[in-house]
């Protein structure tokens, strides 16, 4: 499960903070549920998402502009990575 929090959302005790790539790797490797806090800039913030969905992070702090953008972001990695169904599937047939 993906969660998406807002600036001023409480952050769970149980939950470990991470912000670099490996930080976030060591924490998931030991079963700790990630947290990580987004830039600012939605550009940014869609691309980070992207690249700590694919090391494991489950929890997204980000702006409230850009909460969707984030979240259609990490579903689409989840769906790359394996971890969850694609939203949508189509066979090609010729």
């Amino acid at each position: 499960m993906t969660v998406v929090l807002g600036p001023d959302d409480a952050i769970d005790p149980g939950w470990a903070m991470a912000g670099s790539m490996t930080e976030v790797s060591d924490l998931v490797r030991a079963g700790r549920t990630v947290v990580v806090t987004l830039p600012e800039e939605p550009t940014e913030a869609v691309a980070a998402a992207a690249v700590f969905a694919w090391a494991g992070a489950r929890v997204f702090r980000t702006a409230p502009g850009t909460a969707r953008d984030v979240r259609l972001a990490v579903e689409m990695t989840e769906s790359l990575a394996g971890r969850r169904p694609p939203a949508l599937t189509r066979r090609g047939l010729a």
